[in-house]
């Protein structure tokens, strides 16, 4: 049966939910498992209506679990469907054991996370508690800083995940409703284009091929284990940066809007500057060019790609920086925050080493002010002054009662 065409409008007002969506339904997929979790839920019941009402062809199936969702993804990914679903938090956390089967055996499935904070205390509202658990899962992972970012990086996974080169798994983050419940204007494709642009699924080692039988998520021991874990290693770091930049290429020629590995704003001339990632980016952006009026050279690093993570990258942008700070939106649990702990691997090598310190700020979703921001780069500021860190190496920003510091 021939699904019918939306027809959208050049701009929509979406919120990053249904900015997901609707990437979703353009792209085509074949199955999506699901099992709502607030704030990921409009994600595929948005999905579902579309289904129902004739916009896409494939199956949706509701399980009864996050991880049975994740299950019949890698299920279905491994018969030779183009596979997608969404999750947060508590969700994510009970995925976890099957995000490693899927990039072990090769399944370019997308998952959309809805970033949340875990529990205990329960809490629905967003930090990146549940990004950070899964960063060393072996899967790509894409951060969104608006709705804009949500749709557009839907299509870019999809086209970096199923190149047979790649052949991982990639999520595509995005901030519990500070992106997934507030609507902005964003930039559609029409149905034909995006499609044309991710291009038709090709499978690759598909258990319905009887022709060519494979065996998935084989039991190895250490006679193979080690090989195949460093293949898919050297494959993220080496294989995945090179056809991200191509995919982005070929985004920005056909929309004109422009990703990079890691965004850089201000930076060339800055003194200062902090390091963050999702909705972050855009109001520290606004910050530094308030600094800069003030004074004070600011710049900031947003983080487009978690993993692989961008070493050299990130090196090369704060090569010439005085003084950072990571914001990390997760406890560290008794070290720092993984920012943090990968920058100053990042430039330790580096000919002249920025100061670096680390803030912890939004968990449970508590609000990063300006006046927060405005305080930090002055701090940074101060330390370039006196050419020292002059305040503890990790501080927790906007909590309530006395202030946290340690190191």
């Amino acid at each position: 049966m021939a699904f019918d065409k939306m027809e959208l409008k050049d701009i929509e007002v979406w919120d990053g939910n249904f900015a997901a969506a609707q990437a979703m339904r353009q792209c085509q997929i074949d199955v999506v498992a699901a099992y709502p979790i607030t704030p990921s839920t409009p994600i595929v019941e948005g999905y579902a209506k579309f289904l129902a009402d004739n916009y896409v062809e494939g199956e949706f199936v509701m399980v009864e679990s996050e991880h049975a969702a994740m299950s019949g993804c890698i299920g279905a990914a491994a018969a030779g469907g183009r596979v997608a679903t969404a999750t947060s938090s508590q969700g994510f956390a009970l995925m976890v054991e099957t995000l490693y089967q899927a990039s072990g055996m090769r399944l370019p499935i997308v998952l959309n996370v809805v970033n949340r904070a875990l529990a205990a205390p329960l809490n629905v509202n967003g930090d990146h508690s549940d990004m950070y658990l899964g960063r060393d899962s072996g899967w790509i992972q894409f951060d969104s800083y608006c709705p804009q970012n949500a749709y557009d990086l839907n299509f870019i996974a999809f086209k970096v995940s199923e190149d047979h080169g790649i052949r991982l798994p990639a999520m595509v983050h995005q901030d519990g409703f500070m992106t997934s419940h507030t609507a902005q204007g964003v930039q559609t494709l029409t149905d034909d284009v995006a499609y044309n642009f991710v291009g038709d699924y090709k499978p690759m080692n598909d258990m319905l091929d009887f022709e060519h039988p494979v065996t998935h998520g084989v039991q190895t021991e250490e006679d193979w284990h080690f090989e195949h874990k460093a293949r898919q290693h050297n494959d993220l770091m080496t294989k995945v940066f090179p056809k991200i930049e191509e995919v982005f290429a070929d985004f920005e020629k056909l929309t004109g809007r422009k990703y990079n590995i890691v965004e850089k704003y201000d930076i060339d001339d800055a003194d200062v500057a902090v390091v963050c990632m999702g909705t972050s980016v855009e109001t520290a952006r606004e910050v530094a060019t308030e600094m800069r009026a003030k004074g004070i050279k600011a710049g900031v690093v947003g983080i487009r790609v978690i993993r692989p993570f961008p070493f050299m990258q990130i090196a090369e942008a704060l090569k010439d920086i005085k003084a950072v700070a990571t914001l990390d939106r997760s406890a560290p649990g008794g070290t720092v925050g993984m920012l943090f702990n990968e920058l100053a691997g990042c430039m330790y090598n580096l000919e002249k080493r920025p100061m670096l310190c680390g803030k912890i700020y939004g968990l449970g979703g508590r609000d990063l002010t300006k006046a927060h921001l405005v305080e930090l780069f002055t701090e940074l500021q101060a330390n370039v002054d006196a050419g020292k860190i002059t305040t503890p190496l990790q501080q927790f920003i906007g909590v309530r009662g006395p202030k946290l510091s340690y190191l």
